[in-house]
C-alpha cells in the first residue's frame, strides 16, 4: 500500500511505466532531468512550462535561497514584494498593479471575483477546451470532457460559467446578443492545453473590442504563455486588449508563484476593502526573489534567436518522420508546441479533438524516453523550449526525435 494517492499529488505528473521500476526524477538542472536509475533525458516537459530559464537556474536558486535564510513567511510586509512588484509591471504595459497569489488557478480565481465586482456582473465566458486552472467552476469545459465540444443545443453553461469557441468570432458576437450579463471574457492568448491552437490574425483584437463595446472586461489567463514569446504578455503581443492578466510559470522559474495584474482602476476596488484577497504565503520572500531574479535575465535574454532555434527543431522533426514515410506536423511557436499525427495543425478545438490520437502520442512518449528524451504523454501535450536548450540541445533532442521516429515506423 502506497501513501501517497497515485504516487503523485498532481495527476499531471503521471508516467507511463517503461520497464518494471516507474520513473522518479531525483535532480534537475537545465535542459535536463535524471532519475534514480542515474539515466539522464534532455527534458521537453519543463515543470509544464514553468521555466524559461532552464531547471534550477543558478541566479534564481540563489537569490530563492538566500530568501530563505533570511526568513521564508515574515507575516508582514517586506522590501522584495515592491521590488517584485514594480519589476513585473515594467513588462505588462497598462496592467500596472499587482497582487502575488502562489498558483495560477488562485490568481483566475480572484480575477473572475474582480471582473464580477467591478461591473456588478455574474457570468464569465470562458473558452471551450480551455484551460484556466482547476477550481469546480472554471474546470468547467476543460479539454477532453462533453462540454468542450459545444454540440448541437443550447450553449454550455454551468456555476457562471458560459463557454464559447476559441477562434470563431462569429460565436462570440452570438455569446453577447444570448447574454447581457457577461462580466468578463477568459482567454489564453494560445488554446496551450487542447494542443498549441494559436489565434487567427486579428482575433484577439476583434475579441477585445467586442467585449469593451458590450460592457465586459477582458481576462487574459498567461499563465503558462506569459514571457514566453517575449519578455512580457503573448496576449498583447497577439493584439489582445486586456483589462486583467493573470501570471504564473515562467515569473518564477520553478519557485511558486503566481501573479493578477490589472489596470489601477480595478485593483484599487482592493484597496477600497470591495474585494476579499488572502493568502498566508502570497508574495512569500522566496517568490519575489525568485521573480526578481527571473525577470533580471529574461529582460536580456535573446527570444528571438531562441524562438528561432525551436521553429527549426519542428521542422526537422517533421522531417525525421517524414524521412520514415509518416507525415506529421506540429502547432504552437518556436517555445511551445505540440506534434499531430497529421499533415495539417488544427486551427480550432473541433479538428483538435479529431486529429488528437493519445495511443500515438504514449508510443511516441515511449520511444523518445527510450533515446533519452522526456515528453509530456498525453494528446494534447507540449513540448516546452527554454534558453538552457542551446544549439548542441535542440541537435539532440532532434536525433532523439528521428531515432524514436526510426524506431516507430519500422516495427
Amino acid at each position: 500500500m502506497t501513501h501517497l494517492i497515485g504516487g503523485i499529488s498532481s495527476a499531471g505528473r503521471a508516467l507511463p511505466s517503461i520497464g518494471a521500476t516507474p520513473l522518479q526524477v531525483t535532480r534537475s538542472q537545465g535542459p535536463y532531468l535524471w532519475d534514480s536509475e542515474g539515466k539522464c533525458y534532455l527534458d521537453t516537459a519543463l515543470g509544464f512550462g514553468a521555466s524559461m530559464l532552464g531547471h534550477a537556474d543558478p541566479a534564481v536558486m540563489e537569490a530563492t535561497c538566500q530568501a530563505l535564510r533570511n526568513g521564508p513567511m515574515p507575516s508582514f510586509a517586506h522590501a522584495a514584494e515592491e521590488q517584485a512588484a514594480a519589476a513585473l509591471t515594467r513588462y505588462t504595459g497598462d496592467l500596472s498593479q499587482v497582487i502575488f497569489l502562489n498558483t495560477g488557478s488562485e490568481a483566475v480565481h480572484l480575477a473572475c471575483r474582480t471582473a464580477r465586482e467591478a461591473t456588478g456582473r455574474r457570468l464569465i465566458a470562458k473558452f471551450a477546451a480551455g484551460y484556466d486552472g482547476w477550481y469546480d467552476q472554471i474546470a468547467f469545459g476543460n479539454a477532453g470532457t462533453a462540454a468542450a465540444q459545444m454540440a448541437a443545443g443550447p450553449r454550455p453553461q454551468r456555476d457562471g460559467i458560459v463557454l464559447l469557441r476559441y477562434n470563431d468570432l462569429a460565436d462570440a458576437q452570438a455569446l453577447f446578443r444570448e447574454y447581457p450579463d457577461i462580466a468578463a471574457v477568459l482567454v489564453e492568448p494560445v488554446l496551450a492545453n487542447a494542443g498549441c491552437i494559436a489565434p487567427a490574425p486579428g482575433y484577439l483584437k476583434a475579441l477585445s473590442d467586442l467585449a469593451h463595446q458590450h460592457g465586459a472586461l477582458v481576462i487574459l489567463d498567461e499563465v503558462l504563455m506569459g514571457f514566453r514569446l517575449h519578455c512580457g504578455l503573448s496576449g498583447t503581443l497577439l493584439g489582445a486588449e486586456p483589462d486583467l492578466a493573470t501570471l504564473g510559470k515562467a515569473i518564477g522559474s520553478g519557485i511558486p508563484v503566481a501573479a493578477l495584474v490589472g489596470r489601477p482602476t480595478l485593483m484599487g476596488l482592493f484597496e477600497e476593502g470591495r474585494i476579499v484577497r488572502a493568502g498566508t504565503y502570497s508574495g512569500a520572500p522566496p517568490a519575489c526573489a525568485a521573480v526578481l531574479a527571473t525577470l533580471a535575465q529574461l529582460a536580456v535574454s535573446d527570444y528571438a534567436g531562441l524562438l528561432a532555434r525551436g521553429e527549426r527543431l519542428r521542422e526537422r522533426i517533421a522531417e525525421a518522420f517524414a524521412e520514415q514515410g509518416a507525415a506529421i506536423c506540429s502547432s504552437g511557436y518556436g517555445t511551445v508546441f505540440t506534434c499531430w499525427n497529421s499533415p495539417t495543425p488544427p486551427r480550432d478545438y473541433t479538428q483538435a479533438s479529431r486529429l488528437a490520437d493519445p495511443q500515438w502520442t504514449l508510443d511516441l512518449h515511449s520511444a523518445l524516453r527510450r533515446h533519452g528524451v522526456m515528453s509530456m504523454p498525453s494528446a494534447y501535450g507540449r513540448v516546452y523550449l527554454t534558453f538552457a536548450h542551446d544549439e548542441p540541445a535542440c541537435e539532440a533532442l532532434y536525433q532523439g526525435y528521428a531515432a524514436a521516429a526510426q524506431a516507430l515506423l519500422k516495427r
